[in-house]
């Protein structure tokens, strides 16, 4: 047996996945609560100890330990375009494929509250665009003269521009990466290359800016953020089944929903383009962290009595207080389970609706909205629907499925829903381990998809 440790560490707990590399086969899982609060290779080698296997990557030789990371945070990504629906759009839309939780949209010319804004969010880094190749050059050109922040910058804008703002930035001393247009024609949207270029930012200077470990080791490690890593698979995982999917992955802090549609001749193009291999990533909806804004996000959706809504209110608190917290009773497990439930509905209702055409920050809208949206995705081909996370791994697989079923069947929610599609559930955890061997080793990562998520 050749082994390899995939290992995805996540804001709560850190998850390892032993595979073998012949056949694809899991070893072994386990897991260990991540340790931000000191150095977070400490709970990656106990994680990896657990698994009873030897495997020396972690202190010696990294090729048998693939890492990705949402670890203090993940990837915070602000964009800065020109026109609020076209190209600053299209970058918010290539930067979530990126793995990114894009915190701030910029669009139009930066002035000194634009910039006091973007400042703000914290970003970890500035996805600068503008303009379709040939276009507009002078508001890409402004922004990049404007931007005074000490963050690495991706230029994937107008082509025609790129020198210039290269030079602009560079001559600060801004460490600045150029790639190509995200949006070079009116819809047509060109996300691969702006979404290498926020993975090598992210690797070369994300990871060792969030102080997560004393030394050089663990950056040495991570391969990618998490997101951007499981949508790798779940694009892998849609060429073998050929048909639409949709996975929803809920954790402690967001909810991720990744959807791979094969593209409708009869759909209008939108301006921004659309994406047919997308993701959406809602931060205010997490059985842990973000407890508190699963039930407040339900609430607004009318998913919930107020006697029900008070009664979750309080459990809600009480996890966000302590995100480490595991059910020690049926009870509770079962306020878990309703609590995974919502942030499914809730997200999958967001991915699914798009959002209002006048809406130009990425924040989720506070309720049911009519109108025209931008953004949306039918979903009504969809033939397999995949749960990931920590709920549908730690439950009867009768409960989770349960779970799913209750966001797939949601006429309540303004959009579209698939018709009787397969439901999977990920109980190894092998998304975010098929997504890290994909590069490397694209046969095992197919036959761990094959081996654990195709429908019967």
């Amino acid at each position: 047996m050749t082994l390899v440790a995939c290992v995805d560490v996540g804001s709560t707990r850190t998850k390892v996945v032993v595979v073998d590399l012949a056949d694809g086969t899991v070893v072994a899982t386990a897991s260990h609560p991540t340790t931000v609060d000191t150095d977070v290779l400490d709970g990656l080698t106990a994680a990896v100890a657990a698994t009873g296997c030897a495997l020396r990557g972690v202190s010696e030789d990294p090729s048998d330990v693939y890492v990705c990371s949402s670890a203090g945070g993940g990837l915070r990504l602000a964009v800065v375009g020109h026109e609020a629906l076209v190209t600053a759009e299209a970058g918010r839309r290539v930067g979530l494929s990126a793995g990114a939780r894009v915190v701030h949209v910029a669009a139009g010319r930066l002035d000194r509250a634009g910039l006091a804004a973007l400042r703000a969010a914290r970003p970890d880094v500035v996805l600068l665009v503008g303009g379709t190749d040939g276009g507009d050059a002078d508001t890409l050109i402004h922004n990049a003269r404007s931007l005074r922040l000490s963050l690495p910058v991706v230029v994937a804008g107008n082509a025609d521009a790129r020198d210039a703002v290269v030079a602009l930035l560079s001559g600060r001393g801004i460490e600045v990466t150029a790639t190509e247009n995200v949006l070079p024609r009116i819809g047509v949207l060109n996300p691969q290359p702006a979404r290498a270029a926020i993975r090598e930012v992210f690797l070369r200077h994300v990871i060792g800016g969030k102080k997560l470990s004393r030394g050089t080791r663990f950056a040495s490690l991570v391969r990618g953020a998490t997101p951007d890593i499981v949508l790798t698979a779940v694009e892998l995982l849609a060429e073998q089944v050929g048909q639409d999917l949709v996975v929803v992955d809920v954790g402690g802090a967001t909810t991720d929903v990744y959807s791979v549609l094969a593209p409708d001749p009869e759909q209008e193009p939108e301006v921004a383009g659309t994406l047919w291999r997308g993701r959406t990533v809602e931060g205010d909806l997490g059985v842990r962290w973000n407890a508190p804004g699963v039930v407040q996000a339900a609430g607004r959706e009318r998913l919930l009595s107020s006697t029900e809504e008070g009664q979750l209110a309080a459990a809600a608190a009480a996890r966000a207080a302590d995100p480490r917290w595991l059910p020690a009773s049926a009870a509770d497990q079962a306020v878990d389970l309703r609590l995974a439930a919502l942030a499914a509905t809730v997200a999958v209702r967001r991915h699914a609706r798009g959002e209002p055409a006048a809406q130009v920050r990425p924040a989720p809208a506070a309720g049911p909205l009519g109108g025209p949206r931008r953004g949306g995705r039918n979903l009504s081909r969809v033939r397999l629907a995949v749960g990931s996370g920590g709920v549908f791994r730690h439950v009867a697989a009768d409960q989770a499925v349960r779970v799913l079923d209750e966001a797939m069947a949601d006429h309540g929610g303004g959009w579209a829903v698939p018709r009787r599609p397969s439901t999977v559930l990920d109980r190894r955890g092998v998304l975010a381990a098929a997504g890290l061997l994909a590069a490397e080793h694209p046969a095992a990562a197919r036959a761990v998809l094959q081996r654990y998520l195709r429908a019967a």
